[in-house]
């Protein structure tokens, strides 16, 4: 039937209009290609156009086209139909294969034949865990996740001790030989030396690295199957050892060595809040807060030091399959790894629990090094052709060069970002790339910082992040460059900007009350801080209260 199709398909016919032009008759003939892909309306115009034709033949013209157009379809519909029929009356097409491959199209296409969607482990373990954190279970829940996380603690804490014996006992070797520099020993003997201790090192860290990889990988397949075992046992009322499963007996949770515990001591922090309402006519409320606290403060797992040692994260855990969830926006340079800077701080504290819902933080790195690798040879493609097309320029080809060379790294304004149910108080870290430009005092609302800090408050409305903390600086370190005159025009420029994307919210998800935390530097002094919090209700329209008394 393809043949007899084809038969049909690209045929050129003529199109034949004839008017008058005073006595004149005239007749305009144009071939056309059936069947026709353009729309007939934009064929019209063109050929009022491109013949210069008079305006009052314009209505008669696309009347007579569309019907030429229409007939013409119809016949080589009805020719086709013929051809097929004849087809399947000759026996030249198979009835059961048609018939079969009628069926299949209509099943594909129909809703009511879909197939439907087999329930993936990760959906239902969601599910499964989202109903138990909601109940009597849940403190039973997170004091088996603070086990396995005294359980990782101390390895992490045998690591660093055996890593310290090393480097000590290296540098003790390291020592003598510069002592017996230029004696007995050249410069080659210390280069082999170092060498070897590198070496040593990175043996020491591969073999602690794999271990602890496999302790969470048992972790994690431990705990996904308690909970389903639990979750089916409070499915059945006669299960009458359910009561003593889920009871919380303090007592018998371990607790971490003092000497190897990895306790955090948090500095004094300075807070303000504040209740704003944003928009026109609908005003929607959000909540701001002005801290000075480090911005791993939210990831790092807090002691209660009443109860012994246990995790402060309950309410990030029951909103952890919800739509309250909690965001924070990381600086970070444009390579997607963490072995350098505030990426390796964070890579550490992520690495001290076991993640039991999400992939660990380096295999997600790796997916989103493969994403950006397709997406820079896409983009370097097309800028490949776009090069070859037109004339460029030296300059431009340098622009290229430069584009391949780096086209393995994430530009600034760009951002990844990454899952976690094992941080303290936040559920989704935003990695958003910036350069030294950042540190200078003349960036605009235009730079890509700023925009990407409007992306990323666009991906909190479509994907729930009710809660999401920004650096107000946009950096996590205060430096000398960085005076007091700088750090209130860059907290200006973050504070209007970031209020001009609030308003914008209200467009993206129907106005839902947020809660923006702009955080500062530890560093910061206390002076330095309260000139900020007296800023932001100048800039922010802040609620104000309303004090009633009564006439007596």
């Amino acid at each position: 039937m393809k043949k007899n199709r084809e038969r049909f398909c690209n045929k050129e016919r003529e199109f034949v209009y004839k008017f008058k032009v005073g006595t004149e008759c005239l007749e305009l003939r144009v071939p056309l290609k059936f069947p026709v892909q353009e729309n007939a309306s934009h064929l019209h115009g063109r050929l009022m156009l491109l013949h210069s034709l008079p305006c009052f033949i314009e209505n008669d013209l696309k009347e007579a086209l569309s019907h030429f157009i229409e007939e013409e379809s119809l016949r080589d519909y009805d020719r086709d139909a013929e051809a097929c029929l004849e087809a399947v009356k000759s026996g030249e097409v198979d009835l059961h294969q048609l018939a079969n491959t009628w069926a299949k199209a209509y099943a594909e296409s129909t809703l009511e034949h879909a197939r439907p969607e087999e329930p993936s482990w990760d959906e239902d373990f969601a599910d499964v865990y989202h109903d138990l954190i909601h109940s009597p279970a849940s403190e039973t829940l997170l004091n088996l996740e603070h086990n396995y996380f005294v359980s990782i603690s101390e390895l992490i804490g045998e690591r660093d001790v055996e890593l310290k014996k090393l480097r000590e006992r290296q540098g003790i070797e390291m020592e003598k030989v510069m002592q017996e520099l230029g004696k007995s020993l050249t410069d080659q003997d210390v280069n082999s030396l170092a060498a070897q201790h590198f070496e040593s090192q990175q043996d020491l860290e591969n073999k602690w690295s794999n271990e602890l990889k496999q302790s969470t990988a048992i972790q994690k397949q431990e705990y996904q199957e308690w909970v389903i075992k639990l979750h089916q046992d409070l499915k059945n009322p006669n299960n009458s050892s359910l009561s003593e499963e889920i009871k919380v007996q303090p007592n018998q949770f371990r607790e971490s060595v003092e000497a190897v515990g990895r306790i955090y001591e948090e500095q004094r922090k300075l807070e303000e809040s504040f209740t704003i309402h944003l928009g026109a006519q609908l005003k929607t409320m959000h909540n701001l807060r002005l801290l000075r606290a480090d911005m791993l403060d939210f990831c790092k797992h807090k002691r209660n030091h009443r109860s012994g040692v246990k995790l402060h994260r309950l309410q990030t855990a029951l909103s952890l399959y919800s739509t309250s969830l909690c965001g924070l926006v990381l600086l970070v340079d444009n390579r997607i790894n963490s072995y350098s800077g505030i990426k390796r701080d964070f890579a550490t504290v992520c690495q001290e629990c076991t993640d039991f819902h999400f992939p660990r933080i380096e295999e997600q790195l790796e997916v989103v090094q493969q994403v950006a690798l397709y997406a820079r040879t896409q983009r370097r493609s097309k800028l490949k052709e776009a090069h070859d097309s037109g004339n460029q320029n030296g300059g431009s080809d340098d622009k290229n060069k430069n584009t391949e060379r780096n086209y393995l790294n994430i530009l600034p304004g760009e951002f990844y970002i990454t899952r976690h149910s094992n941080l303290s108080e936040i559920h989704v870290a935003f990695h958003l790339c910036v350069d030294d430009n950042v540190k200078s005092g003349n960036i605009t609302a235009r730079d890509p910082a700023i925009m990407g800090l409007r992306n990323i408050l666009k991906v909190c409305c479509t994907h729930d992040i009710t809660t999401i903390s920004i650096p107000l600086l946009l950096v996590h370190d205060m430096s000398e460059e960085m005076t007091i005159p700088w750090c209130l025009r860059r907290a200006e420029l973050v504070f209007k900007c970031v209020k001009g994307f609030m308003m914008e919210m209200a467009s993206w998800d129907g106005g839902i009350s947020r809660t923006v935390q702009f955080l500062v530097p530890q560093s910061i002094s206390e002076e330095m801080f309260y000139q900020l919090s007296n800023m932001l209700p100048q800039i922010f329209r802040v609620s104000s209260t309303l004090t009633l008394t009564s006439k007596h």
